[in-house]
Parts: structure tokens; C-alpha cells; sequence
């Protein structure tokens, strides 16, 4: 079956059944792969896409309620939307995998309050899930987004300087008392 919606504005044809989710019409016959699959059953965000402005998850929204909708993805924000720039900028993503997401939730939410308090960003990204715990550093996005002055810039930990494996050794021979790196060395 043929269903035509309107997807970052442009009108498109796609051939699916109407109860397949919109999630699997944008990543496999459009080729929109910024919005993850990633619990399936509308609980981690991954799949966050706009609807009329409103976040929604796009794993459980069929293309038949779709129809006469404005359906916006990751990929209308062009890669220079605020948002995306300050979440560049406080280190956000590590594995990045819910980034979409979460960056679809952050941008309903500043469209609709432009002055986000801590808790109306809570409120707005408490179905968006991190795995890797990025959640200060994405509500300090957020309020850089949005021009609020109290959002220092997150940076992620230094990386370790590396242990070269003589080191070790050399470590470890000096802590036993031994002078050499094994037999016959």
C-alpha cells in the first residue's frame, strides 16, 4: 500500500503496510538513518522524532496516524542547529547511539519554552535514556542552547596517559626486587 507523508518537509511516497511504524518507513525505504531503534516499545527515546512539533516515539507510531502530519527527523536540523553545536561543545555523545533522541526531545522542548529551568528540561528528557550517563552534560547543552548564561561547559575526563608495557615491567621488577625481565633476559 501506498501512503504519502509529509517527512522535513518534503512530500513523500512511501510503500508500506499502515501499521508499520514510522521507524522502519524512514530508516528502511527512506534511508533516514539518524533516528536508532532501541527498546522497540516507546521506553528509551532512541527513536524520537517530531510530529506537529511534539516529540514522539517513532517505534510504536504507525504511518496510518500519520497521515496530514508534519514528521520532522534529526536530519532537518542540518548539523548546525544550536543544539547540535552545544551538545558538540560540552562533549555530549560518548557511544551516541541515543543522541538523535535526545536532541529531537531537546529541540520540542526549546521550541515550546525558550528559557528551560532544570526541571522543565528534566521534565522533557526523562524518556530519553543515556547509557552512558551523559545527563549533566546534556542539560548543560540544553541551557547553552538556549542562551542561558548558567551552563559552564561540561568537558569530559582527561584521558590517561597510556602505560607503555615496560613501565610495567619495570614497575613490577622494581616492587619484587628482581633485576631482570624473566628468564634468560
Amino acid at each position: 500500500m501506498t501512503s504519502t507523508l509529509d517527512i522535513n518537509g518534503k512530500s513523500v511516497a512511501v510503500k508500506a503496510a499502515p501499521e508499520t511504524p514510522l521507524l522502519w518507513v524512514l530508516r528502511d525505504e527512506l534511508g533516514l538513518t539518524g533516528t536508532k531503534f532501541g527498546c522497540g516499545m516507546a521506553q528509551c527515546g532512541a527513536c524520537t522524532v517530531h510530529v506537529n512539533g511534539d516529540p514522539v516515539r517513532s517505534c510504536v507510531t504507525p504511518i496510518a496516524a500519520l497521515a496530514g502530519a508534519k514528521i520532522a527527523t534529526i536530519e532537518s536540523l542540518g548539523g548546525t542547529h544550536p543544539l547540535q553545536q552545544a551538545w558538540v561543545k560540552h562533549d555530549v555523545p560518548q557511544c551516541g547511539y541515543c543522541q538523535s533522541g535526545q536532541i529531537m526531545s531537546a529541540a520540542a522542548l526549546l521550541a515550546q519554552t525558550k528559557s528551560p529551568s532544570d526541571a522543565d528540561i528534566d521534565n522533557a528528557m526523562s524518556g530519553n535514556i543515556c547509557r552512558c550517563g551523559t545527563y549533566q552534560r546534556i542539560r548543560a547543552a540544553i541551557k547553552d542552547a538556549a542562551g542561558l548564561t548558567a551552563a559552564p561547559v561540561v568537558a569530559a575526563p582527561a584521558a590517561a596517559r597510556p602505560v607503555a608495557s615496560n613501565d610495567v615491567d619495570d614497575e613490577i621488577a622494581a616492587a619484587s626486587g628482581s633485576t631482570g625481565r624473566g628468564v634468560g633476559q
